[in-house]
């Protein structure tokens, strides 16, 4: 049988959902970065061959750690859907002489390489600086136009965005993302490999979205991603998941699959990221591309993945299109051949829609809630107010055990401030977009207020 080192960190799709469809393609020894979440250690002992946890890291040579663990149980691929270990586990493949993403796989981790490549590509992307210290933020300052958006190189999950608005806003911006990056690695959501990581940052201009001139109904963003492979080389696009509009400065609240878009619109958009992701010249990995929607058809690449959509992407895509992502991978990485779509997915292929929706302390213009409340998974799910045919259920894995209290919203720390992670199950993905915005509408509603309540920033 085939044997298969999973290398499991913080991000990406749930490591219950993940790691029992790799499971079920092959036998499978954990090598676990950072602690498994206690919902699923049971299941993880249960479906692991054997288990290695090193949640402890620093100042160990990771890719040597992944490579002694694969040579020693005789692993025939090395997989990761965590966006902080897959530098780490591309190289450690390279020397195993095994399937990975490449030598390129920095590039679809450290948004200045990126950017930089693109440029040379003549991709269509917002005006950006890379910079590393609070002198060079201040000359990218004198040649890009207000307002800026400073955010971490290898950073996931909007984590350490700030708007700047003048110059005046520089040297405040700089120290609050430094800080952000620094309460992120305390937490786990940090790249685990490359050194001095948390110091690398881009400013770039923010380009102006027009969601309306894209999706024929209301609430959503304006920004899509469009989920897919690369395959030996060769860029295979699965289908394209939508956005509700973004909590300021740019903290995302909910992806749904599929996107609402007419085929025209949903081919332009698949054509731009094709060039995106071969301009980095990945060979073997999953991609998840954002790309920003702009008036008169305009379009921006924003960043690509070398791995699937984080947070629950990959189960929605299972849900309505039918496809285990991760299996297929799986078997793609073993020498295997999977039946990926011979085109991209549309909302005529899907089979309703889902969507997942992260619960932060925020209304639905983005403001504070006034008062703290405590995470009751129970009382969301029993009391939301859904549509006809709806279903609801919380992700306990990626949510905060009941009664605990639920954060302020910190506008730099993004999804760090998240209390829960709900999916949503509909008829179509207009349907997700109305249950979800009348359920944060009534969040603060449904869940138990904390004693001592006042919300403080």
């Amino acid at each position: 049988m085939s044997k298969v080192l999973y290398v499991h960190a913080k991000g990406g799709p749930p490591v219950g959902h993940a790691l029992s469809r790799v499971a079920a393609r092959s036998a499978v020894h954990l090598l676990a970065l950072s602690e498994l979440p206690a919902t699923v250690a049971a299941e993880a002992a249960r479906l692991c061959a054997t288990a290695v946890t090193t949640p402890d890291a620093d100042g160990v040579d990771l890719v040597e750690l992944i490579t002694a663990r694969a040579r020693e149980v005789g692993a025939d691929a090395v997989i990761t859907f965590s966006e902080y270990a897959v530098v780490a586990v591309a190289e450690a493949a390279r020397r195993l002489g095994l399937k990975g993403p490449g030598p390129a796989a920095t590039l679809a981790r450290d948004k200045r390489l990126m950017r930089a490549a693109w440029e040379r590509h003549g991709i269509p992307q917002p005006r950006f600086r890379g910079v590393r210290a609070v002198a060079e933020l201040d000359a990218a300052g004198m040649e890009l136009t207000y307002p800026l958006l400073l955010k971490a190189a290898w950073s996931a999950g909007s984590t350490a965005h700030q708007i700047i608005d003048s110059p005046a806003d520089l040297h405040g911006a700089w120290a609050r993302s430094g800080a952000v990056m620094t309460e992120s690695a305390r937490l786990g959501f940090a790249e685990l490999h490359v050194i001095g990581a948390g110091e690398d940052f881009i400013v770039e201009e923010i380009v102006s979205g027009c969601a309306e001139e894209w999706f024929d109904g209301p609430g959503w963003g304006d920004y899509v991603s469009v989920e897919g492979v690369v395959v030996d080389g060769v860029f295979q696009p699965v289908c394209l998941s939508g956005r509700m509009p973004t909590i300021p400065p740019f903290t995302e609240r909910a992806g749904i699959t599929p996107a609402a878009l007419g085929g025209e619109a949903q081919d332009r958009i698949v054509e731009l990221a094709r060039r995106a992701v071969a301009a980095l010249g990945l060979e073997n990995c999953g991609t998840h591309t954002e790309i920003k929607l702009g008036a008169e058809g305009r379009m921006w690449v924003i960043e690509t993945a070398a791995r699937f959509g984080g947070a629950m992407t990959v189960p929605q895509i299972e849900e309505v299109f039918g496809l285990d992502l991760v299996g297929m991978f799986t078997d793609q990485l073993l020498g295997r051949s999977p039946d990926w779509p011979a085109r991209v997915l549309t909302p005529d292929d899907a089979d309703g829609a889902a969507g997942s929706l992260v619960v932060l302390a925020v209304d639905g213009d983005g403001k504070a809630w006034p008062q703290r409340h405590v995470w009751d998974a129970s009382a969301v799910v029993r009391s939301a107010p859904l549509g006809p045919g709806s279903t609801l259920s919380v992700v306990a894995e990626s949510s905060l055990p009941d009664g605990t209290p639920v954060p302020v919203y910190d506008p730099a720390a993004g999804a760090n401030t998240m209390a829960g992670l709900c999916l949503l199950s509909a008829d179509r993905p207009q349907s997700v977009v109305r249950d979800f915005a009348a359920l944060v509408d009534a969040l603060p509603h449904l869940l138990p207020a904390a004693i001592g309540g006042e919300a403080r920033a």
